[in-house]
């Protein structure tokens, strides 16, 4: 039944950020409160001419909103396209049917096809509150998906939003699940790819619970946020695209609950698979390959877990027509240099410009990527892929294709550095034997990153290596004092977390 109206109220525009959730405020004894029992938390639609958005709703108990005015977060504004002062109708939201599937999943019940649909296509109409969306996430954590569930998830993901098409009939991809601070070979091996002569249309997330996501560190170098009409012209001019998946609306389900997961500080095994699985079928991939570094402060903490894991993916993979290739390495320590937005940038240029400061671990790890992506697209025969990567990025054929990208996609700058940077030092003779990747991406946000670009951490040891008291363990690199501070004050709380001869540092 269509929901009636129950006022119209003029738009106050509050500037209050609220990121991308929708707030509203009205006054708590205004009439339509009292009138209809709105509350805080309650959801309400509001109508702007064509417009329709479904928001949460807050009380105030200053008199600086009006009876006749409803105040509007910056995200509500932005939904609806208005100004202050303009009128809008206001009237109760629909009421979701689809949540109580969401129940039915918290008590331990099986999703179908249909109830996943209903769920995703409700949570893309921005039917669910951030409370709504953190039960759904919950109810799907840990291994409470199963195969077909996965399955279902990453389908009704993929039909959320647009879905490209390719002329050509092989389109690569790959991805890393991640948990490795550093671990950036996407820009190394795409540029790779595309000098090879295949089609890579790459899209790439921001970080959900690490401090830096390709698309992070790819923005410190070029523009990210381009548009599908943009993207596929830089694919018709290069071969391929480094782009974030966000803005051009590829599994627009996917970012909504990232943005949960995020301030959940949460990444399940159901919906990582779904994520990315549905974020490269949208982009028109047919082989993906998937890097699964395993180690003990790794995302993925086991072998056995990551063939599960590899398992699942080219089960799901197969289930929705996309060719799927694992491949385990080694997740035991930090890749490269770098940990944050454009440290990991100046890691990226330094392999591609074949610098001899480059790291070795980096450049190996994206050659051994970029030598079984040439494989799967038929371009370099079993075996010989990796020697086929090395040739492309010795030549410079790679550094020339990356620099065609970024100019195709509106230009190419250097990254950023930080200008405070606190050295942590070895205070003993002896031989690095432990490195906690999690400690090292918690700190690296609590210096600022991915929101501050060039804030980090610069790693400068490995695992076995030796090494003499005073000698630079890491960096911690910040943007302001206080952000390194914060860091600072963490690190104090938490020193046992890179180990020299088995002994704290």
């Amino acid at each position: 039944m269509e929901m009636q109206p129950l006022k119209q109220l003029k738009v106050r525009c509050l500037g209050i950020g609220t990121h991308w959730h929708p707030v509203v405020f009205l006054h708590i004894d205004s009439g339509i409160a009292r009138s209809e029992g709105l509350a805080t938390q309650s959801r309400i639609e509001l109508v702007a001419g064509e417009r329709v958005l479904t928001a949460t709703l807050d009380m105030v108990t200053d008199h600086f909103i009006a009876d006749d005015e409803i105040g509007l977060s910056d995200a509500a504004v932005a939904a609806l396209q208005v100004s202050e002062g303009d009128l809008i109708t206001v009237r109760h939201a629909p009421a979701i049917d689809s949540l109580h599937q969401v129940r039915s999943k918290l008590y331990g019940h099986q999703l179908g096809r249909q109830a996943m649909q209903d769920i995703v296509t409700d949570i893309v109409a921005g039917h669910y509150s951030d409370i709504m969306l953190a039960a759904f996430v919950t109810a799907c954590a840990g291994s409470r998906l199963d195969v077909r569930e996965i399955t279902y998830l990453t389908d009704a993901m993929v039909k959320s939003g647009q879905r490209l098409h390719w002329p050509q009939a092989v389109i690569v991809d790959k991805h890393c699940l991640g948990g490795l601070p550093g671990n950036r070979t996407t820009p190394i091996v795409v540029a790779i790819a595309a000098a090879a002569g295949l089609t890579m249309p790459k899209s790439s997330s921001r970080a959900i619970t690490s401090p830096a996501g390709s698309a992070d560190t790819l923005e410190t170098m070029m523009p990210v946020q381009l548009d599908v009409n943009a993207m596929r012209q830089v694919v018709e001019r290069c071969g391929a695209c480094m782009v974030w998946g966000g803005a051009v609306a590829l599994s627009p389900a996917d970012d909504l609950l990232i943005r949960v997961e995020r301030a959940l500080d949460l990444d399940s095994e159901g919906q990582m698979i779904a994520s990315v699985l549905s974020k490269k079928i949208a982009a028109g991939s047919t082989h993906v390959l998937i890097d699964l570094p395993v180690g003990p402060t790794a995302k993925v903490r086991s072998e056995a877990q990551a063939r599960h894991l590899a398992e699942i993916l080219v089960q799901v993979g197969s289930e929705l027509g996309l060719t799927v290739r694992t491949h385990l390495s080694d997740g035991s320590q930090p890749v490269g240099r770098g940990i944050g937005p454009a440290l990991e940038a100046r890691d990226v240029l330094a392999v591609l410009r074949r610098q001899p400061e480059a790291p070795q671990d980096l450049r190996e790890r994206a050659l051994t990527l970029a030598g079984l992506l040439l494989e799967m697209g038929g371009v370099a025969e079993p075996g010989q892929g990796q020697g086929r990567a090395t040739q492309i990025l010795d030549s410079g054929e790679a550094l020339a294709r990356f620099m065609l990208i970024a100019a195709a996609q509106g230009g190419f700058h250097e990254p950023g550095i930080a200008p405070y940077q606190h050295a942590v030092l070895a205070d003993r003779d002896g031989v690095v034997t432990f490195i906690n990747n999690r400690f090292l991406s918690r700190l690296a946000k609590l210096s600022g990153a991915p929101a501050d670009s060039a804030a980090g951490i610069d790693f400068h040891i490995r695992l076995g290596e030796r090494v003499s008291r005073g000698d630079r363990l890491y960096s911690i690199h910040a943007t302001s004092p206080g952000a390194l501070a914060y860091a600072l004050d963490f690190l104090a709380q938490h020193p046992h977390e890179v180990r020299v001869e088995g002994e704290f540092v």
